[in-house]
């Protein structure tokens, strides 16, 4: 994934987009352990369908460590991410193949921070889990 160039960001801007590959069973068992949310909504069908779901879900925080990652690709070692803050929208199903959006909002020259709306959607245009980070550039010498 390319990494920002700070001089030819332009609020509004488009970024690439980043496409996760399917979610598995295995990555929501992987997470689980890695987190310490064993809730079974998220690792045995049986127990999500009693609870009035149409199968096992994704941790809702797996969908915003995506984002996470994806605005530390985005800023690379130009930098490091200042903020990052989502809401969740959407449920997301083992199978589902995630893309991960972002459009730069501000540009602040003398912070040298690039704001960016994010987004991480199973459809275009419709997003699952949504938010904002704010990327913190070192200066150039």
């Amino acid at each position: 994934m390319p990494q920002l160039d700070w001089s030819t960001i332009t609020v509004g801007q488009e970024l690439p987009p980043l496409v996760k590959p399917p979610i598995t069973k295995k990555q929501l068992v992987m997470y689980a352990g890695a987190s310490g949310d064993f809730n079974l909504i998220h690792t045995d069908v049986e127990t999500a369908r009693e609870v009035g779901l149409p199968g096992i879900i994704a941790h809702g925080m797996l969908s915003m460590g995506f984002l996470a990652h994806y605005a530390g690709e985005l800023v690379g070692d130009q930098g490091f991410v200042q903020r990052l803050k989502v809401r969740f929208s959407g449920m997301v199903f083992p199978g589902d193949v995630l893309t991960c959006r972002a459009k730069v909002t501000a540009k602040d020259e003398q912070a040298r921070t690039i704001t960016l709306k994010l987004s991480a959607e199973r459809e275009a245009d419709k997003p699952l889990t949504s938010g904002e980070a704010v990327l913190q550039l070192r200066n150039q010498s």
